[in-house]
């Protein structure tokens, strides 16, 4: 059809299914289209097969009740047969010609059904296009008026941020420095959930543009373990639960974006913690396995149902009743994940908990020892 082309070794984007679906319909349509010509045009040359044939028999059972009533001598037999013969082929030809000229307006009608196609369909790609167009304008609008919100929001969360700080810091002893703290330390909280829903969005925005940036480097295995254990050890103790890590390859190093695999671990974490009860255990594990690096986050939560599975990675998919989110953590990761060229995917039972795993194919360095996995265990404290 030619309306859009995807890039090569990219994976096709919405705009590329809806074309190779329409392909396809349209191939359809054409194939049941011929069927359906093939089988009216077979009935009809079987109609006049059949007319033919009683025309010729009606002709062949005249002769013979001409021949009884009036028998011919030997000589005018010969003429008779000479005549029938020439009418016979006279009918022929005219029945030869009359299939030629039928054989020829049917191609003509094809023909002009498949210009009157190609000009219907040229008009309805040409009206895709245009309709593209404006939506990749009015995209384009909205994304250049979501990234300026979007900077600026951000500069005022970090102000905001910053003031709850420094009334943390400054606040004076005493029940009425107390009371200033709570309520600055929940500023925080909500500063910080503010900037994550920010966050969210442009990087939805990134993806939909397909503009999610990487930067890959050389990170160490064990370092983004500890990163993601330092900032929610306090979380996982503040609800009772065990959050523990293994990287089995301590002194591995993979070639990859470290802030976005910490972002990915930061959402399954952060998942597992909240449908985890207290007393409860999160585990976070890190493998090397020839070219790729695996990670899985486990939990002994309340589990996703099996009819589930396959849509938790869609945007806005929620399944719980918590609506302090927008349902875009998972959906993100996953497309952080095969950004890497990696694949993500989640196995769980109802009541047992779940795990989430990805993978990130790519070149690792250093020398990982032969024993002496780190395990980073936490227990709850109290």
């Amino acid at each position: 059809m030619g309306v859009s082309d995807a890039v090569d070794g990219a994976p096709p984007g919405p705009r590329d299914q809806t074309d190779d679906s329409l392909r396809v319909e349209r191939d359809r349509a054409d194939a049941g289209v011929a069927d359906k010509r093939a089988a009216l045009e077979e009935e009809a040359d079987q109609v006049v097969r059949t007319a033919r044939r009683l025309a010729d028999g009606v002709v062949e059972d005249a002769r013979k009740e001409a021949d009884l009533e009036h028998p011919p001598s030997a000589a005018e037999g010969a003429k008779v047969d000479r005549q029938r013969r020439r009418a016979d082929g006279l009918v022929e030809d005219q029945r030869l010609e009359e299939d030629v000229a039928l054989q020829k307006q049917r191609a003509e009608r094809s023909l002009y059904l498949a210009d009157f196609l190609a000009v219907e369909r040229q008009a309805t790609d040409a009206d895709l296009i245009r309709e593209r167009d404006y939506s990749d304008s009015m995209v384009s609008s909205r994304d250049e008026f979501l990234a300026t919100v979007s900077h600026d929001m951000r500069n005022l969360l970090g102000g905001l941020g910053l003031n709850a700080g420094l009334l943390v810091k400054h606040s004076p002893e005493g029940p009425g420095g107390d009371k200033i703290r709570q309520h600055a330390a929940a500023s925080q909280r909500l500063v910080a959930r503010m900037t994550r829903l920010v966050n969210d969005l442009l990087d939805v925005v990134s993806i939909d543009a397909g503009k999610l940036s990487l930067l890959p480097e050389s990170v160490g295995l064990g370092k983004i373990l500890r990163d993601t254990l330092e900032a929610f050890e306090p979380v996982a103790l503040a609800k009772g639960v065990t959050l523990e890590g293994v990287v089995a390859a301590p002194s591995l190093e993979a070639h990859l974006d470290g802030g976005r695999v910490l972002q990915v671990l930061a959402n399954l974490v952060s998942n597992a913690i909240k449908f985890t009860p207290a007393g409860g255990r999160v585990s976070i594990r890190v493998v090397a396995e020839r070219n790729d690096i695996q990670f899985s986050v486990s939990d002994t939560g309340l589990g996703i149902p099996e009819e589930a599975l396959s849509t938790i990675f869609e945007r806005f998919r929620q399944l719980s009743k918590d609506r302090r989110g927008l349902g875009l953590g998972l959906h993100i990761s996953k497309c952080i994940v095969q950004a890497h060229g990696g694949r993500m995917w989640a196995e769980s039972k109802v009541g047992f908990g779940s795990t989430f795993h990805f993978a990130l194919p790519g070149s690792t360095v250093g020398s990982a020892p032969a024993q002496g996995a780190i395990d980073t265990g936490r227990a709850p404290v109290g």
